[in-house]
């Protein structure tokens, strides 16, 4: 009976000593580093969403740690099972955040030439739009709007330059709007002149 007591004892202890895990402190480090390499990518700028999701998913992993250390013989499987996801998952974020800048880089170049022609065109509309005396001062007032065109399409390639490729996307939307709407305006000035 003695001896099954002490037996007993033993395997009380060693079942109670390696219970007691510790918290995965080296996959929480990984996975921080990753988070921190999607961040320096941009990640959290391109694909806001995404980057958003993971940091809620490490907050709730954090979380279940800091419960799983509050109790006597916690269990960490869990949350190492999702930090590992959350770390690949952040590098994966890192090459689809490079893949959406690249796009942006396009849509831009896309819209400088979109621009560009209907500049063109915009210029030649001028030129054939009538002179009277209210046509003048219209005249005038979009060739001012088209010099504000240009001065804000010469911005666009000092924004690529430094990186700035969302400001660069957003200044190249709205001077491509604004080109397409002085190109409507024109069109249906010359369209009534003719008539």
């Amino acid at each position: 009976m003695k001896k099954f007591f002490v037996f007993f004892a033993v395997i009380t202890a060693t079942l109670a000593f390696s219970s007691c895990a510790k918290a995965p402190q080296a996959e929480i480090d990984a996975a921080n580093a990753s988070m921190e390499q999607a961040k320096a990518a941009q990640a959290d700028v391109y694909l806001e969403a995404e980057f958003m999701a993971l940091q809620d998913s490490m907050n709730a992993v954090t979380a279940d740690i800091e419960a799983q250390n509050s109790k006597m013989f916690g269990n960490y499987d869990s949350a190492k099972e999702k930090l590992a996801a959350i770390t690949a998952q952040s590098s994966e974020l890192v090459g689809k955040t490079e893949v959406k800048k690249e796009e942006v880089k396009e849509e831009v170049a896309m819209a400088q030439a979109t621009v560009a022609a209907m500049m063109e065109e915009n210029q030649k509309m001028v030129e054939m739009a009538p002179k009277g005396k209210e046509g003048k001062e219209a005249i005038e007032a979009i060739k001012s709007d088209l010099a504000a065109i240009n001065a804000s399409l010469d911005e666009i390639p000092a924004l690529l330059a430094s990186n700035d490729l969302m400001a660069a996307q957003t200044k190249a939307n709205a001077v491509q709007q604004k080109a397409a709407e002085i190109n409507t305006e024109l069109k249906t000035v010359l369209e009534k002149y003719k008539r």
